[in-house]
């Protein structure tokens, strides 16, 4: 399916498509950057308003619009027993592992081999690349009002450790590695230990991990007086190292997983 300039598309054809990974919240613009649509959270939105509030057979109870997904085995979706669920509008593609508990909300994009491990969340409109492992607990911030926000993106090749959290728009470029218990959004200082700079979000733009950095928590000094005799702190994130093929070897996800 093709949407032209100008051309939207609403309620269940757009379900669909979502589904079908043939619309996007987000998609690269060929020029290695990404461009938002807003007209689908838009479109997403008037679904939520229209829809009236109903019970499922499965116990739950949600916009009728927006069932749990239902996967066939000829799909290549592993759905692996034990609470996991697909939202309605959701892209789940071929070679996808899902365990148990984990959660993909309506707009999200998996791409293709992605592994979604136990409790964690792919919010409302996320991006997560090829190859992407997005490890327990970890935590992927969704978004649906303003339209014109922009959702997390997780490139291709990335791995998300455990209990981070990736929030407000964060890009994280491919085959970056946030370590485990990172927390990103957009006002998060990372300071880049290999190059000796900061990284910020600028005002139009988002926080952007640089491809194939390996991001772990840090902590800096709190500023004032007071912070200074207490020997107090506050969280940031520091770029230690840059991956390589002993990193490759360490984040590798095993085929026998699959």
């Amino acid at each position: 399916m093709r949407v032209s300039a100008g051309e939207t598309l609403a309620g269940e054809v757009l379900l669909d498509a979502l589904e079908a990974g043939e619309v996007r919240v987000a998609a690269p613009d060929g020029e290695g950057g990404w461009r938002v649509h807003p007209w689908v959270k838009e479109e997403l939105l008037a679904i939520f308003r229209a829809s009236p509030t109903v019970a499922f057979e499965a116990g739950f109870v949600d916009k009728r619009a927006l069932p749990p997904r239902r996967f066939e085995a000829t799909g290549g979706v592993r759905l692996v027993p034990g609470g996991s669920a697909v939202r309605r509008g959701a892209h789940v593609a071929r070679g996808v592992v899902l365990m148990p508990p984990c959660y993909v909300n309506v707009g999200a994009f998996v791409d293709r081999d992605a592994m979604i491990d136990s409790h964690a969340l792919v919010g409302s409109c996320a991006q997560v690349g090829r190859r992407v492992h997005v490890s327990a607990g970890a935590q992927l911030g969704g978004v649906l009002e303003p339209v014109g926000r922009r959702p997390v993106i997780v490139e291709d090749d990335c791995l998300v450790g455990g209990q981070s959290g990736l929030y407000e728009g964060v890009l994280v470029r491919r085959a970056a590695v946030i370590g485990a218990g990172v927390i990103l959004t957009a006002s998060t200082r990372v300071f880049d230990l290999v190059h000796g700079c900061e990284l910020t979000a600028p005002g139009d733009g988002p926080l952007e991990i640089p491809p194939g950095a390996v991001v772990v928590p840090g902590a800096r000094p709190a500023r004032g007086a007071f912070a200074g005799r207490e020997g107090l702190s506050v969280a940031c994130a520091l770029i230690v190292k840059y991956r390589d093929e002993s990193t490759g070897r360490a984040t590798l996800l095993e085929e026998s997983l699959r």
